[in-house]
């Protein structure tokens, strides 16, 4: 029997190239971007959120822009952490991942 699982793997995405192209798209929209170089410790209260909405990137460079399209929408910044990427607006936190 088959698992339809592994019939069609999902790509893997290279981690730096990801960070590198959100970089790229997030300077062409000038949009603030919040991240280690700049924090000296950041904590995301999940919990304390109504709404969660993730996205996950799979190699598709419109997600990118389409999570990164809230952030100018919304008038506010994103925050990187590792290898994601938030955006918190009011009790809504929209996360970009891998």
């Amino acid at each position: 029997m088959k698992n339809w699982r592994n019939e069609n793997p999902m790509p893997k995405i290279d981690k730096e190239a990801f960070v590198k192209r959100v970089y790229e798209i997030v300077n062409e929209m000038k949009i603030p971007l919040i991240d280690d170089r700049v924090y000296n410790k950041c904590v995301i209260a999940k919990g304390r959120c109504s709404v969660e909405i993730l996205f996950k990137y799979d190699g598709d460079e419109s997600v990118i822009k389409g999570f990164l399209g809230l952030a100018d929408y919304y008038h506010t910044v994103v925050v990187r952490k590792q290898y994601s990427f938030v955006i918190p607006h009011s009790a809504i936190l929209f996360e970009l991942t891998v």
